[in-house]
């Protein structure tokens, strides 16, 4: 290969067709996903006006992850991946099939209803290693980072638009609804099986507890692996505010429903256009630094967020926010896919995606608990600061991470 440095392009990924599959057989998952997840929600509470259920809803999805988290990633590094992904997608039309038809029967109701989340659950967790393993072994190491800010680009799409697709579709019917979303799951399911068999450095180990512990003990062993998940996992636990959204719509911006729509989409706007712009102008240098300089800006923001009283400042504060926990996510994601040797990525990655969950999941019962104590404004801003505490902390305790420079390339052996 030359030395020559060519100019970046922003769809360098896009050049390998295997990548281009397996992009918008994710992005088509995502949505149908989001369609879903707004369908359920707004079913079950007509039926049953029962908020509590709304919760277990999210319960019954994420113990899965958490419970086979030992398992999920050794079958992503054991086995094939992309027939991995393919056939979790199966299960998902199967599962969202169900919802159809206890729709068309007049069967829904609670019970079942948790049993077809719980069969979500279990794709999710076998489906989410292998996915995000399964990119790396599509591309070079040198388009990975543009990869990344296209599947961050995407996911953040399909947040957008997918709930509103949602309700649309709901409000013409539920069994519509679940229909497109089967529709969209089939078709991701093809794509996914057209991608040509990957190259991939499987595990041979024997499945014993100490292969089963790979994820855990590389990740402890790996200071920048170690340093890019925790660092995640307390900024979010922490700065976390989508849960007290509706009490500042109604009770602190007192601007109603639209305006909790409004709130609820500025950090997706602020994270998408931030992965088109990276997608076009990646980070070249100090990436390290710009991860824990983007967590710092997260927390300031949702300071700036909880003490305001404006909605244009709370959208523009949501809006940075998102922004800057894009450019975490960008490199963090970047690194462990670089850092991580391809027979262990699985295992990493399941490791790190019961983390991000735990976060997300902990982090709405943290500012929830909070603000019940002391209010929402001060709970938002004591995690505000509490983020922009953990990155000085984790700028500090991390060194090789911070000084990590470019994503261009792998790093040398280690």
């Amino acid at each position: 290969m030359s030395d020559t440095v060519t100019p970046v392009h922003r769809f360098a990924a896009f050049r390998h067709r295997s990548y281009s599959l397996f992009f918008f057989s994710r992005f088509l998952t995502s949505f149908a996903t989001q369609i879903v997840s707004v369908s359920v929600g707004w079913q079950m509470y007509d039926a049953t006006k029962n908020p509590f259920y709304l919760g277990l809803i999210g319960l019954f999805q994420f113990l899965p992850s958490l419970a086979l988290v030992l398992v999920t990633g050794s079958v992503a590094d054991r086995y094939n991946r992309r027939v991995i992904v393919s056939a979790c997608m199966f299960v998902a039309s199967v599962a969202t099939a169900l919802l159809l038809g206890m729709t068309l029967t007049a069967t829904f109701s609670p019970m079942p209803v948790f049993i077809v989340m719980l069969l979500f659950g279990l794709e999710r967790a076998f489906m989410a290693p292998a996915v995000q393993s399964l990119a790396p072994n599509l591309i070079p190491p040198e388009d990975l980072s543009n990869a990344v800010a296209w599947n961050s680009s995407s996911w953040q799409a399909a947040t957008i638009i997918g709930p509103v697709a949602g309700g649309l579709l709901y409000g013409l019917g539920a069994d519509i609804a679940y229909a497109v979303a089967l529709a969209l799951l089939l078709v991701s399911s093809v794509l996914v099986i057209m991608i040509p068999k990957p190259a991939q450095r499987m595990s041979r180990e024997k499945p014993t507890w100490t292969s089963l512990l790979a994820g855990f003990s590389f990740i402890k062993s790996e200071k920048i692996v170690l340093g890019a998940i925790s660092l995640d996992l307390f900024a979010v636990l922490l700065g976390g505010a989508t849960a007290l959204m509706p009490i500042f719509a109604r009770d602190v911006l007192t601007v109603g429903p639209w305006g909790l729509g409004l709130l609820r989409s500025a950090p997706g706007v602020g994270a998408i256009v931030t992965a088109i712009l990276l997608a076009s102008f990646p980070i070249r240098h100090r990436a390290g630094m710009l991860m824990f300089v983007g967590v710092a800006v997260f927390g300031a923001g949702t300071v700036v967020f909880g003490l305001s009283t404006s909605v244009w400042l709370s959208v523009v504060a949501l809006a940075v926010m998102g922004a800057a926990d894009m450019i975490s996510v960008y490199v963090r994601e970047t690194l462990i896919a670089l850092w991580t040797p391809d027979e262990v990525r699985g295992r990493v990655n399941a490791v790190n995606m019961v983390f991000v969950g735990a976060s997300n999941e902990l982090g709405e019962f943290r500012a929830g608990t909070m603000a019940s104590l002391i209010g929402a404004v001060p709970a938002v801003v004591v995690g505000g600061v509490g983020t922009l505490a953990v990155a000085v902390i984790w700028a500090l305790s991390f060194p090789k991470l911070r000084q990590i420079d470019s994503l261009d390339a792998p790093v040398e052996e280690h």
